[in-house]
């Protein structure tokens, strides 16, 4: 990667990745796009285009302008929102999606599009997920991305174009708040841990699933485009995850910080029923082994990490 366009650069990881690779890469040679603009260092701190992803022409002629070589295509309707609004999120994140792939194979680009676990689905193996497996998922969000691995796949065999991809599980993250994903929990309990020393589960009490912290997750996607290409055995959907943990899990780990903090649970069906479909521990080894996946941050070290950050924003609330 020398110079790079990233699709939904505010999203929740393009607004992290962007800034990551502007200091790898140089300002100048990241641009971000989104469909808003806002104030934010993302905006301000490098080149920045309004793109709406549906508009083909437009992404071709930002790319060609700014003579990129690699698209990071991040825009899509996370899961639950999906559910509510399942032709939206075909429209959109098909539709966007191969807008991403036909510019990159117009102009040669090196492609990455994120995958996720909710490609797995009830018949899926729910322990130790291997990396090759059975997906039949059940939400309109995983029908995305089975289509999306497939896609990839495809434009990488019959066009060439170098697509690359990661599974990745929930991810936690301080830099957002949580934007319509079943696993979004996992950030909004640290959010409500600081604001109210009390959160509300929409998920049952011992619900496993696979989560990663953000700074993980950037550095994973920054260490596969950079990957040698022909060590990659499995392109476009890698298993990833940094940790297995259900909700009690990070009630105990934050209370070790807020002892006053407490937890309870109103269980949401939808969100819930989308969980029972995923894994409760997914496989990593191929990741290991092709390009030498590996993580920071486990539940101790996270949990520290991001009550450390997010409690500058709450200066009333003493934490140890």
């Amino acid at each position: 990667m020398k110079k790079i366009l990233v699709t939904g650069a505010l999203g929740q990881i393009g607004s992290e990745l962007v800034m990551k690779l502007r200091e790898i890469y140089g300002s100048d040679h990241v641009i971000a796009t989104d469909i808003r603009k806002n104030d934010s260092t993302v905006v301000t701190s490098g080149p920045f285009e309004l793109l709406d992803v549906t508009d083909g022409k437009k992404m071709y002629q930002i790319s060609k302008e700014y003579e990129v070589d690699t698209i990071i295509h991040l825009v899509a309707l996370l899961s639950a929102t999906a559910e509510q609004k399942p032709l939206l999120a075909w429209n959109l994140n098909m539709g966007s999606l191969m807008n991403a792939l036909e510019v990159s194979r117009e102009l040669g680009l090196q492609f990455f599009t994120p995958s996720s676990i909710g490609a797995f689905g009830p018949t899926t193996p729910a322990n130790d997920t291997p990396q090759d497996t059975i997906l039949r998922p059940t939400t309109m969000y995983g029908v995305n991305k089975v289509s999306g691995e497939l896609l990839c796949d495809y434009y990488f065999q019959k066009y060439g174009v170098d697509t690359r991809g990661l599974r990745f599980p929930g991810l936690i993250s301080y830099g957002t708040e949580p934007g319509g994903g079943t696993t979004d929990y996992a950030v909004e309990i640290f959010y409500d841990a600081l604001r109210k020393q009390s959160y509300t589960s929409y998920l049952e009490k011992g619900t496993y699933m696979d989560m990663m912290y953000m700074p993980d997750a950037i550095q994973a996607i920054v260490d596969l485009m950079e990957a040698d290409a022909s060590k990659l055995k499995h392109r476009n959907a890698f298993n990833v995850t940094a940790m297995s943990v259900a909700p009690e899990d990070f009630a105990s780990e934050i209370k070790k910080h807020i002892p006053s903090f407490t937890m309870k649970y109103q269980v949401d069906p939808v969100k819930q029923a989308i969980a029972e479909s995923w894994p409760n521990s997914i496989d990593a080894t191929c990741a290991r082994e092709e390009w030498g996946f590996k993580v920071e941050y486990n539940m101790e070290k996270m949990t520290q990490d991001m009550i450390e950050k997010l409690s500058t924003q709450y200066t009333s609330l003493d934490v140890s």
